[in-house]
């Protein structure tokens, strides 16, 4: 039972960062498409922090249980070292995401939101084959 919660703790905290990882560059798009609209861009980037940090914590949340799992459950396999692989650089993707919007608060130029849309879609092709993997373990 407690193998079953850890789980299931473990996939519902990766479910909420992945939300986080798919909704911050949105927000990252409609700063881009703000223009000169100084109060919706603040509004945006305070919405944008703050699911920044609701992100980290929930990736927080969902790395530990996955080191429960991994630590005193014993889920080993080489499908999870690729899984491991993609969940980093999912990360690298979501500290990226970051770095743009802290660079649109102090100032800065983002990408243009043709090329945040383009961006936003690359999330979606990792996470399925993180999903091809824990499901299917093929190796």
């Amino acid at each position: 039972m407690a193998y079953l919660l850890t789980k299931s703790l473990h996939i519902v905290f990766v479910i909420a960062w992945m939300a986080t990882v798919f909704y911050l560059p949105r927000i990252l798009v409609n700063i881009a498409e703000a223009g000169n609209e100084p109060a919706v861009k603040a509004r945006l980037e305070l919405m944008g922090r703050r699911l920044y940090k609701f992100g980290h914590n929930m990736f927080g949340l969902a790395f530990l249980f996955g080191l429960v799992l991994w630590l005193y459950f014993h889920v080993t396999g080489g499908w999870l070292h690729a899984k491991l692989v993609l969940v980093a650089l999912m990360l690298a993707y979501y500290i990226w995401t970051g770095r743009l919007l802290k660079r649109s608060i102090a100032g800065g130029a983002l990408p243009s939101s043709k090329t945040l849309r383009i961006l936003n879609e690359l999330p979606v092709l990792v996470l399925i084959a993180i999903v091809f993997l824990v499901v299917a373990k093929p190796f």
